[in-house]
Parts: C-alpha cells; sequence; structure tokens
C-alpha cells in the first residue's frame, strides 16, 4: 500500500490512479489557497508523507494544484535508509518536476531534475536550481516526479514538502547558447571529452571549472550531458570561445542503460521514462538525430544499476567504449564492440553498417580526470557539424590524453591509401603495408587487431615513447584491421590497459 497523507488539507489517504501499464503511477493531488485568501499565511507550506513498497513503479507522480499569482514553487524531501542485509539494495529516490503541460512521455511539461543529487530545489520565472529550468509559475497542476530507484524490503517512507511564495513574478531571461563554431586549424585531428557532469546533474565541477580543465587537458571541444536534463544549455555561453568548441546534449539515463545525445539543437530535452521492454527508444534516438544530434549509447558493460545497456545498437551513430579510467568494463565493451565489426564484414555485408567507437571520461568530481580518456576526430573544421561527421564516419582514435598522438594508414602497391574509418580498395591479394606511428606512449606495446584476431604484437616501445610500427598483410587475411596501444600488464596473461585505439581500416574493394 502505497500512503500519502498531506498535512494540514484534511483527510489523510487519497485515492491512488494507475496511469499506463506499471510504468507509473499517480497519488492524490495537493491544494493550496488561491492568493487571493489573505487568510492563509505567505508563503504557504503542505507536506506530503506516504511510504513506496519494494516492486514500486519506475515513477510516482504527486500532483501538486498550483492557483495563479505564484512567484515561485520550492520542493524539499527526505527518505529513510533503512539497514538491509548485504547484497541487498538499500533505498535510493530520484526527484524532479513537471508544469502544468503534464507528464505525457515526450517531455513537454519538464522542468527539471535532480535525480539523488540535492533535497531541495525551486522553479521560478528568472531563476531555478541547477537541473531546473527557469520559467513562469502557470496556475495548473503541477507535478512531482519520485523515481524510486531502489527500494529496500522494509519498503522506501518518504516526506516532502512544498511551499508556494505568492508575489508578481520575475522577468524570464532569454537564454544565450554557446556558439557552434571555434577557431580551428581547417582540416585537422581534433581532441574532445563528450561525457562530463557538473552541478546541473549529479557532478560537483562548475561549468567554469569544466571548461578550465578540458582546456588543459588539451582539449578543443566537449559536450554537455548532464544526466535527464538540458538545464545546463543556457549557461555555457560565456565559458565557450575561439579555443573551445561546446556542443549540447544531454545523458539519457533510463532503467536500461544510457545513452548520450551528443551535439544536439540548443534547448533540446530528450525523455528517459521507458525501458527496454517497453519499445520506445527508437523513438527517442530519432528526436536526437531530428535535433541534430548523435546517438552514443554509453559504458553499455557497466555494472551500476541500470547501467548496462539493453536496447542495442541498431540505432547507435558510435558507441562509447572507454569511459574514464580504464577498468575491466571497458575491456568487455572493447571486445564486444570488435565483435560487432566482426559481424559487419562477414556475409557479404562488408563493413559498410559499422558503428564507430569513442572514448569519453564520465567525469563528475576530483579527482576524475577530464579528457582521460579523449576522442580524437580528423574534421574539416572545428564546428559542430564537422566534428559529428568526423565521429559518425569513425575518422577518430581514442587516447588517454593529450600526449599520446597517433598515425595510422594502410597502403597498396599501386599508391592506394587509406586512413583510420576509411575503405583501402585493393584486390584480395594485394599486399597492404599497415602503418602505425605513436608519440607519448612510453613502454607500451603496439598490436593490430583484425576480424581474424589479433594478428601482429609488436616489441614495447622505448621510453621516448616514440616509434613506427609496421606490418603486412592482404584483404583475403583481414577484412579490417585496427591498432591497440597498451601499457606494459603488471601480471598474468591478461592484456595491459589501453594507452589508445583506433577505429578500424576496412581492406577490400567493395
Amino acid at each position: 500500500m502505497c500512503e500519502d497523507d498531506h498535512a494540514g488539507t484534511g483527510p489523510g489517504r487519497r485515492a491512488l490512479f494507475v496511469t499506463g501499464a506499471a510504468a507509473a503511477l499517480t497519488l492524490g493531488s495537493v491544494s493550496f489557497a488561491s492568493a487571493s485568501d489573505r487568510s492563509s499565511p505567505d508563503p504557504r507550506t503542505r507536506t506530503v508523507r506516504g511510504t513506496l513498497p519494494p516492486g514500486s513503479p519506475d515513477f510516482v507522480y504527486v500532483p501538486v494544484e498550483v492557483p495563479s499569482g505564484v512567484r515561485e514553487i520550492h520542493v524539499a524531501y527526505t527518505y529513510d535508509r533503512p539497514a538491509v542485509p548485504p547484497g541487498t539494495q538499500g533505498n535510493a529516490l530520484d526527484i524532479g518536476l513537471f508544469d502544468e503541460r503534464g507528464t505525457a512521455l515526450g517531455g513537454r511539461g519538464f522542468r527539471g531534475w535532480s535525480g539523488g543529487a540535492r533535497t531541495e530545489f525551486f522553479v521560478r520565472a528568472d531563476e531555478a536550481t541547477p537541473g531546473y529550468v527557469p520559467g513562469p509559475v502557470r496556475a495548473g497542476v503541477w507535478h512531482i516526479a519520485l523515481g524510486p530507484y531502489t527500494v529496500a524490503p522494509q519498503g522506501l517512507s518518504y516526506e516532502i514538502t512544498i511551499t508556494l511564495t505568492y508575489g508578481e513574478e520575475g522577468r524570464t531571461v532569454r537564454p544565450v547558447y554557446p556558439p557552434e563554431r571555434a577557431k580551428g586549424r581547417g582540416r585537422a585531428w581534433y581532441r574532445g571529452d563528450c561525457h562530463l557532469h557538473s552541478v546541473y546533474s549529479d557532478g560537483r565541477y562548475t561549468l567554469a571549472e569544466i571548461a578550465a580543465l578540458a582546456r588543459a587537458a588539451g582539449l578543443d571541444f566537449i559536450n554537455s550531458s548532464e544526466h535527464n536534463t538540458h538545464s545546463a544549455h543556457a549557461h555555457w555561453a560565456k565559458e565557450a570561445g575561439d579555443d573551445l568548441l561546446i556542443l549540447l546534449g544531454e545523458e539519457v539515463t533510463t532503467r536500461n542503460g544510457h545513452v548520450v545525445a551528443l551535439g544536439t539543437d540548443p534547448g533540446t530535452f530528450v525523455d528517459w521514462r521507458y525501458r527496454a521492454r517497453d519499445n520506445r527508444f527508437g523513438r527517442f534516438a530519432r528526436q536526437i538525430r531530428r535535433a541534430g544530434g548523435l546517438v552514443v549509447p554509453a559504458h553499455p558493460h557497466a555494472t551500476c544499476i541500470g547501467c548496462n545497456w539493453k536496447f542495442g545498437f541498431g540505432e547507435a551513430d558510435a558507441v562509447e567504449v572507454w569511459n574514464g579510467a580504464y577498468t575491466p568494463d571497458d575491456e568487455v565493451a572493447l571486445a564486444d564492440w570488435d565483435g560487432m565489426l566482426v559481424a559487419s564484414v562477414r556475409d557479404g555485408r562488408d563493413g559498410h553498417d559499422w558503428i564507430p567507437a569513442m572514448g569519453s571520461s564520465d567525469s563528475h568530481r576530483a579527482p576524475d580526470v577530464i579528457g582521460r580518456p579523449q576522442t580524437v576526430v580528423l574534421a574539416d573544421d572545428l564546428t559542430r557539424e564537422a566534428i559529428q561527421e568526423g565521429i559518425r564516419a569513425g575518422r577518430s582514435y581514442v587516447a588517454e590524453s593529450a600526449k599520446v598522438s597517433l598515425a595510422f594508414t594502410a597502403s597498396g602497391g599501386r599508391g592506394e591509401h587509406a586512413g583510420i574509418g576509411e575503405r583501402l580498395r585493393v584486390d584480395a591479394d594485394t599486399p597492404v603495408t599497415v602503418r602505425l606511428e605513436v608519440t607519448g606512449a612510453p613502454r607500451c606495446t603496439v598490436r593490430f587487431v583484425t576480424d581474424q584476431g589479433v594478428l601482429f604484437t609488436g616489441a614495447p616501445l622505448p621510453v621516448s615513447g616514440e616509434g613506427v610500427v609496421e606490418w603486412r598483410t592482404t584483404a583475403s587475411y583481414a577484412a579490417y584491421v585496427r591498432a591497440e596501444l597498451r601499457h606494459e600488464a603488471a601480471a598474468g596473461p591478461l592484456p595491459g590497459a589501453l594507452a589508445a585505439f583506433t577505429n578500424p581500416i576496412f581492406l577490400g574493394r567493395r
């Protein structure tokens, strides 16, 4: 039973309304006196208490009847965290807000989401808590959205305090967004980190700190990717500059995996309230593309609750194979991606539908390192469109820092030449020379990986970190080849952690 006790509003228990399948639950509404009722104090507060049982729906909505004349809505909440047996999940309750336009999937009424990062927030016309969108507090039924991420066996007891402040509303400021172009170097290799978090979701970095750390890491571009909110978009402009392109996006954080919307139009919000079994992800992947963005599943094999990617890769423009400091999760993701490459060259498919790989830091707070790893993209210029086109085409490699630089090519006997993400068009038995030039990777080992597995492993590079490695093959022997740079393994048969890896070069006529 889910109890709903509205302090000061009469009867304690309210009716429950199911709003579609078992995905959401709507409680009884909370009402307030109108601004003209001077018998009530200003501001005015109501408190909601309840208990959610194990197996609660993903979202529980608390309707709030907001009268006219309200200047600000403020919400604070707490919930219990009882001890649980080892191996059992405790309580975790996320929170957000939808305005009078409703909670329908698509997010037209979306006004903000803080997940579990904050215990209170406010919204008014001229300002809002980070994670929330400022704008008028119009009369109508608003909804506080609760997300019981995990519920302990004892249940989850919560208390929500809602405060309305009446008065003349402030002026809503027209948002200013960062430019879609920075001062580039023409067609060149540009370094970026496309998965970052700030105080606008569950990070601790300010936007200014992220921009400063990105510049210090040698980055040319970054992508704003807050969890389930676009509220940071309107605050990035002053951090951009000729030396730093700032793309706008979101980390769409569902219960069945996360996807980075990379470089969407300013102000684009992408809903996250669905699971793989709902068959709705395709709708929102198409929305990301209509908004000019790329669809990039993030950390697909991460082990955190809800992080493992369950939607398949049919809608992906790229996949985040390396996330933050290199871990066994990334090794699994790399192997899984390589398996997708193999599938793309068998049965006559010839690699035409392959999915490029990326790497990003997923930084939230110190000591997370912004720019570890970073995606290095060959683009025609430092613009949103050019960077996205390079990523989509797979003309990129991933490096642990700006110290590591790669030049990876394949050439045939008649002057044919191809680079990362391209196809070397040669006959099946034409000798092919694969060449990797490396700087900034002391004592790292070069491996060439193909659809037949690892076919070449070089000696460790010198302590200078520089070297050139060549290998000869044919298209009949290797349908593609990609390069890995690995640190020396600490012990045992497992390969060392990655220092860098490239997207593939495909070999063959078709």
